[in-house]
């Protein structure tokens, strides 16, 4: 294994984890600037509001885009699996 390959691999495995994290995070920044002007213009601030509705929209799309996660890490894990012999070299 080449330093070349190591950095190659962790790069793609970053890349991986950033874009199957990134719908989530969205949607949570989202909501949370939306709640966050409601609390502005309504001058409620009680942190605990922001929670519950940030906790919803994530876990919603986490139900949405969970065939879509699984399948980019099976075909992420079958790849290193498949290419192990070549990466022992």
């Amino acid at each position: 294994m080449t330093p070349e390959f190591v950095i190659g691999f962790m790069r793609n495995a970053i890349e991986l984890t950033l874009s199957i994290s990134m719908p989530m995070l969205l949607v949570g920044l989202a909501v949370g600037v939306i709640i966050s002007i409601i609390q502005a213009a309504t001058q409620i601030q009680e942190q605990t509001l922001t929670f519950i509705p940030k906790l919803i929209a994530i876990f919603g799309m986490l139900l949405l885009t969970f065939p879509w996660i699984l399948e980019k890490l099976n075909s992420f894990t079958i790849n290193l699996l498949i290419n192990i012999p070549q990466y022992i070299r």
